[in-house]
């Protein structure tokens, strides 16, 4: 049976890794409820699986998604939401013994890295597949249980000379990631033409990771707070949707812009990050020959598109469930060594902020990503 322990019963070896004598999260109830502290008690992790302490946890549109929107989380409530977590391991079950004492990433999306698909590679539609705040508690807490193949190992030396807190990191998973792999997916490149519809969260590390592999972007956003960021971090055209007619004009002034530039006028490649009807419809109108649309936002309201035009562009659509943790090191290199700026992208705010953090996120009062901390 699993040893479990509270406050005084913490042993020495756990103490030397910085476990909290005061272990709690924040327990979403019902839609919309205020999120309720809560002690919790710590179970010895089972084999393969490690008890990390968290740094930090991104609050993410997802998390949005479940706590205002009632989208069903595949555990039970209550539950800790939150996915995009960093900190570090304290201890270790079986097997996973390694990890202790570094400082890592948690996968948003971890397979079980057994079944027939992940064998051939095809972890993020893997039908064991865990994911913090959805499917076991998540990383809005001060320590969190996970299985050790979702980790991702942080460079502490590295991180310092970026001048980076472990906490701010916690962005990898999924805010970072997503798009990463939707890039590496959509075979980003030298000489592309990249659109980024929705500057936000997403969409802004959208603009940076096809920025770092080579594209050209264009970024579309109704927020000039949002473009102006963006440009900075390497958009080379931003365009407004409010400021045209429609979005026909969105396109020709593109298509300008790309013949202005030497890039061609086939096979853009659309990234859609604002999980908006109209940011989605957006994608389908700015659709060249050869082009393709990575899915990337996510929104539970109805759209309605003629797919017959992928038949006639000869187009793909391509969704984006998440990241594989064997792809989270080349994402986080890419901070590491400066080709992705985190640091101007996010906000820290204690965890006990979490119901004054969530309401300010979903009003649109934040510019940058908040990660709740729960030593901040």
């Amino acid at each position: 049976m699993a040893r479990r322990c509270r406050g005084s019963e913490i042993t020495g070896r756990e103490r030397e890794y910085g476990m909290s004598i005061s272990a709690y999260r924040w327990m979403m109830t019902g839609v919309g409820q205020p999120m309720v502290k809560e002690a919790m008690e710590i179970a010895a992790p089972g084999a393969g699986e490690v008890l990390v302490e968290v740094a930090g946890c991104g609050v993410c549109h997802t998390d949005l998604d479940y706590y205002y929107n009632g989208v069903r989380t595949n555990h039970a409530l209550p539950l800790a939401l939150g996915h995009e977590i960093s900190g570090r391991v304290i201890q270790a079950g079986a097997g996973a013994e390694s990890w202790v004492g570094k400082a890592v990433i948690i996968s948003a999306v971890i397979p079980c890295g057994q079944c027939d698909l992940c064998k051939r590679g095809k972890g993020t539609i893997c039908r064991s597949q865990k994911m913090p705040g959805n499917d076991l508690q998540g990383g809005f807490a001060t320590h969190i249980t996970v299985p050790a193949n979702g980790l991702c190992a942080v460079d502490e030396a590295r991180l310092k000379a970026a001048g980076l807190e472990l906490s701010e990191v916690s962005v990898v998973a999924d805010a970072l990631t997503t798009p990463y792999q939707a890039a590496v997916q959509a075979g980003i490149g030298q000489g592309d033409l990249v659109i980024v519809i929705g500057c936000g969260g997403v969409g802004g590390y959208s603009v940076q990771v096809a920025s770092a592999m080579g594209a050209t972007v264009v970024a579309l956003d109704i927020d000039p707070v949002k473009l102006e960021a963006v440009k900075a971090a390497g958009a080379k055209l931003t365009l407004n949707p409010k400021d045209f007619p429609s979005t026909r004009e969105i396109k020709k002034e593109i298509g300008a812009f790309a013949k202005a530039q030497g890039l061609r006028s086939t096979e853009w490649i659309i990234m859609e990050c604002s999980g908006s009807v109209p940011g989605q419809q957006s994608a389908f109108d700015l659709m060249v020959h050869g082009c393709t649309i990575c899915v990337v936002g996510y929104t539970m309201n109805k759209a309605e598109f003629r797919l017959s035009n992928l038949m006639a562009f000869h187009a793909r659509a391509l969704g984006n469930w998440g990241c594989p943790p064997d792809l989270y090191p080349g994402a986080l290199d890419l901070v590491l060594s400066g080709k992705i700026n985190v640091k101007n992208f996010v906000e820290r705010r204690p965890l006990d902020s979490i119901n004054d953090t969530f309401a300010a996120v979903h009003d649109h009062k934040l510019s940058r990503r908040a990660v709740l901390c729960p030593n901040a």
